[in-house]
């Protein structure tokens, strides 16, 4: 982000706000109070109405740090930015099938009766949803303390809320138009809502350059195949840009949250970094808990971004609060009910009793230092293990046990969890036995910055690349074997490319399994996983992530296949080609050609330059065809008035026949 020093709101200004161009970003610019007496308030909401009643609650209630997670500093002000996720109550369509109902199936259900058939029957009603089942509130919550004030001091939160998962854009618009509502008040918001509403449509995948007064905001959106399914978006715009087997460009984002301080926020658990890939992998149900909501809503998306370029199809909550409505439900399980796979992120310690049930806690952060700086504007903020001298240097992370860490590791695992209740400490809780062996040779080349902030970000951004890098070669690495299930093909020299292409090879996942055993995993696993690698993929097959991907990728391929088969018939020479065949096989080619002329027509009009193009072109392969059938067949393929005005000669075929266009 590129921005001057100075912002202000212009009283000249003639940009008006557009509340539904202003859609494709924000659905609402929320500012909320908190009241001792009365709780959470919604001052405003801009546009009015736009939010149901349950939602204005919900927005509400998850905008403020629980009373646990408050800094207990005196200092004037203390500011902090998070974001949260909460599921919608309307619009939803009927029969849509929920994360947790897709996992209670896949329990019912052995390897091999997952098939390709069961997967995309079963997926659809996931692809098939239109508008978004999901909000993101991105939060600037202001603490001031003044004795002069009622009770001390006020609290006061800004909320953007928005379809997308685009915390790249949300939180430096944030650092940007928090202290801006909070010197000039909801005058801001109007300014701001101005800018948003001239914005371009956002464009997954790339570079966008969003102004915002004499700021410009530039920022990377996360890929269309990293969007959560119910995000709104097409199957169409998703499956446009599926991420190669090998993907790796340094510019370009391969997955959600890519800029999240992985490094940071798990310095004190590096070793643990590949169990948490895989408990991510499988879909596990995992508690993260942190002293305060930037650090836990960094610890989960960071966790999110780990598996990239996979499709996170679990539900994840940066924030999640005892006033979320599905909190009861996860409350009431009871011993043998299974827990769904969700990452919640909460500060409350009360979580620790009340989800006892869920399997893998993991406990990041440290206490938040007496300080009023944005937690969120400096990267390297959450995470920072405390007690370090200044002017440590650089120089390797030390990861090595000693004996006494040794001690401290399994006094850890017998206290279990509760211990955080009188302390907190970085900890990892789970009885999962990892398959997946951690790099050494990866994490001797992180380096540690010690205390200087301006260093340590500047580190902590090499660290991270190294990370994000090794995760993203180990999350494709293991997805490969999928790839032949995805492998398109062309027409072969000479053939007919107006036949039907063939399909997709059929998926069994007994079969996969017994191939893969059989094969191999590769080099670049066998020597990073332990023997058992095949229970790895058993799990992932019958854990949430694997079916939505396999859908969206094969949809990918299948589009991508189209395509190729599309092309081939604006290149061939149809002369060529009438003339090597028989009557029959003439017929079945115009009968071909012509289902492809109606599919072009139906689907563009013909409207775009290149169905225009290949309208044309299939019209004149239409003619020349016909004019090598017998009379009698011809007459015959007359009679059909529908076909006999597509034969008709158009102006627009001004080419002669068979040529290229």
């Amino acid at each position: 982000m590129s921005r001057s020093p100075s912002f202000s709101v212009k009283s000249e200004l003639s940009l008006k706000p557009d509340p539904e161009r202003m859609q494709r970003w924000v659905v609402a610019f929320c500012t909320i109070r908190f009241d001792l007496e009365q709780g959470q308030l919604i001052e405003d909401c801009y546009p009015p109405g736009c939010l149901t009643q349950d939602e204005e609650l919900e927005v509400a209630y998850s905008s403020f740090p629980d009373s646990v997670s408050q800094h207990q500093n005196r200092s004037s002000i203390h500011d902090c930015i998070f974001f949260f996720r909460f599921q919608r109550h309307k619009n939803l369509p009927q029969g849509n099938v929920t994360p947790s109902e897709i996992t209670e199936i896949n329990d019912k259900i052995t390897s091999s009766e997952l098939t390709e058939e069961k997967l995309l029957k079963r997926s659809k009603s996931f692809s098939s949803s239109k508008g978004s089942r999901y909000f993101y509130g991105y939060v600037f919550n202001r603490q001031r303390h003044d004795e002069r004030l009622k009770r001390g001091g006020e609290q006061k939160s800004l909320v953007i809320l928005s379809h997308g998962p685009f915390s790249s854009v949300f939180r430096p618009l944030l650092q940007i138009m928090g202290p801006l509502y909070f010197d000039v008040g909801k005058k801001a918001i109007e300014h701001i809502a101005s800018y948003v509403s001239i914005w371009p449509s956002p464009v997954p995948g790339k570079l966008m350059e969003l102004p915002i007064g004499n700021a410009m905001l530039k920022v990377n959106l996360p890929p269309a195949h990293s969007l959560p399914l119910e995000s709104g978006m097409l199957s169409e715009e998703s499956a446009a840009s599926v991420a190669p087997f090998l993907p790796y460009n340094q510019s370009i984002p391969q997955g959600l949250f890519h800029d999240s301080d992985l490094f940071g926020t798990f310095r004190g658990l590096l070793l643990q970094l590949w169990v948490l890939w895989e408990l991510l992998l499988i879909g596990e149900p995992i508690l993260v808990i942190a002293p305060t909501p930037p650090q836990c809503c960094e610890a989960v998306a960071s966790l999110v971004s780990l598996i990239a370029p996979l499709l996170c199809s679990i539900d994840f909550r940066p924030y999640f609060t005892i006033h979320d409505p599905q909190f009861a439900h996860l409350n009431s399980l009871q011993e043998g009910d299974t827990f769904p796979p969700m990452v919640l992120g909460v500060t409350n310690l009360f979580f620790l009793k009340a989800l006892r049930k869920i399997p893998h806690i993991v406990s990041v952060g440290s206490p938040a230092p007496n300080s009023n700086r944005v937690a969120f504007a400096s990267r390297a903020s959450s995470g920072k293990i405390s007690g370090r001298p200044e002017g440590f240097g650089l120089q390797q992370l030390s990861l090595k046990f000693s004996p006494s860490s040794l001690l401290n590791v399994v006094k850890l695992r017998r206290e279990g969890p509760l211990c955080l209740m009188t302390e907190h400490k970085e900890a990892i809780w789970s009885s999962y036995a990892a398959t997946t062996k951690p790099d050494t040779s990866i994490l001797n080349r992180l380096i540690d910055a010690g205390m200087s902030p301006r260093v340590e970000e500047s580190m902590s951004v090499v660290n991270n690349e190294i990370l994000r890098r090794h995760f993203l070669e180990l999350t494709t690495n293991f997805l490969a074997p999928f790839g032949p299930y995805f492998r398109t093909t062309t027409p072969s020299e000479g053939s007919s490319p107006f036949v039907d292409p063939p399909t997709l090879p059929p998926f069994n996942a007994n079969e996969f399994l017994s191939s893969l055993q059989a094969r191999g995993v590769g080099k670049f696993l066998s020597k990073r996983m332990r023997s058992n690698w095949l229970d790895l993929y058993r799990r992932f097959l019958k854990g949430p992530n694997f079916m939505p991907w396999f859908q969206r990728r094969r949809a990918a391929a299948e589009q991508e296949q189209h395509r190729l088969w599309r092309q081939a018939r604006m290149r061939t020479d149809i002369q060529q080609l009438i003339a090597k065949m028989s009557e029959l096989e003439s017929v079945d080619t115009f009968n071909a050609v012509e289902r492809h002329l109606i599919q072009e027509i139906q689907q563009s009009g013909c409207a775009a330059t290149d169905s225009a193009e290949i309208c044309q072109k299939l019209k004149g392969d239409l003619l020349a065809v016909f004019n090598v059938l017998p009379k009698d067949v011809q007459q015959l393929l007359l009679f059909n008035p529908e076909r006999a005005a597509l034969l008709q000669r158009t102006p627009e075929l001004t080419k002669p026949l068979g040529t290229h266009l």
